[in-house]
């Protein structure tokens, strides 16, 4: 099993990249953590071979005084040759520290260019069009907010596209307008809904990164399966969900995100277990 893949055909990044979301607060939102931990945590992780760093400009604790895109550019500008920095637009900050949907594509270009500015670039290695703030919305077109970026692309502003929280009818109404890299949406080893589009991505060379690869907080990827076959390696059971997610496609990249060391160490030793065909029948 490769540890690298070809994002948008031609960036390579390790298919263990890190995401950023729990570095400001411990979950999608909550109170301030530990600006310094955080960090620590980033710097920790490019040591420990991190080429894909999943953001967000919304990725901020209730209060606004932690940012997950500060902290990157704090510890990390200038930036390591080879890293990825990829983020996704479409949900928005309310003043009460809430976070709402924007559906008006001409809302977009001032996210993609509050992106820029917090991460310290002149373009985006890659942005996704986030539709819906968990389960994705059925029948909706994608079409006039993905042309926006678009041209945002056109422009030298973002390198490449991707979407987030879709079906496969959004996929294909996308990439009749530009080019796809990657899919970001919600799977795991306990949530397996999007298999079919996990197989469509796989067949076009579009990486499949999915969001809670560890469940966060909604549904459970360990289970008594999980459990049993972490027992075999001398594991962690996240660590088995990881590295199941890794062998489920050659396409899919995973982006656990943590505000510990101890769990950063954890999340990037997954990438060296293989698991057996034993293993994966258990795993079925």
């Amino acid at each position: 099993m490769s540890n690298d893949f070809l994002l948008g055909d031609e960036l390579p990044v390790d298919r263990i990249g890190f995401g950023a979301m729990r570095l400001s607060a411990n979950g999608f939102q909550g109170p301030a953590r530990d600006p310094e931990t955080g960090r620590a945590v980033l710097r920790r992780a490019v040591e420990l071979g991190v080429n894909h760093i999943d953001t967000a400009a919304f990725y901020t604790s209730d209060d606004g005084t932690v940012r997950a895109n500060a902290l990157i550019r704090e510890a990390l500008h200038p930036y390591p040759a080879g890293l990825v920095l990829a983020t996704k637009v479409g949900p928005v900050r309310t003043p009460d520290g809430g976070v709402t949907q924007t559906n008006d594509p001409s809302a977009l270009r001032p996210l993609v260019e509050e992106n820029l500015e917090t991460l310290g670039l002149d373009s985006l290695d890659l942005v996704y069009l986030r539709i819906g703030l968990m389960d994705a919305p059925h029948g909706e077109s994608v079409s006039a907010r993905f042309e926006a970026l678009a041209a945002m692309r056109e422009e030298g502003l973002i390198r490449h596209l991707g979407l987030s929280n879709i079906g496969a009818g959004h996929l294909a109404e996308a990439r009749a307008i530009a080019p796809v890299a990657a899919v970001q949406n919600h799977f795991h080893a306990g949530r397996r809904d999007d298999a079919g589009l996990l197989a469509a991505c796989e067949e076009a060379g579009i990486a499949f990164v999915p969001f809670f690869p560890l469940g966060g907080g909604i549904g459970d990827p360990a289970g008594d399966r999980t459990a049993k076959v972490a027992e075999r390696h001398g594991s962690t059971v996240a660590q088995i969900a990881l590295a199941w997610l890794l062998a489920s496609s050659p396409a899919t990249l995973a982006i656990p995100g943590t505000g510990s060391l101890t769990h950063l160490e954890e999340n990037m030793a997954a990438g060296s277990i293989t698991l057996t065909p034993e293993d994966l029948s258990d795993l079925a």
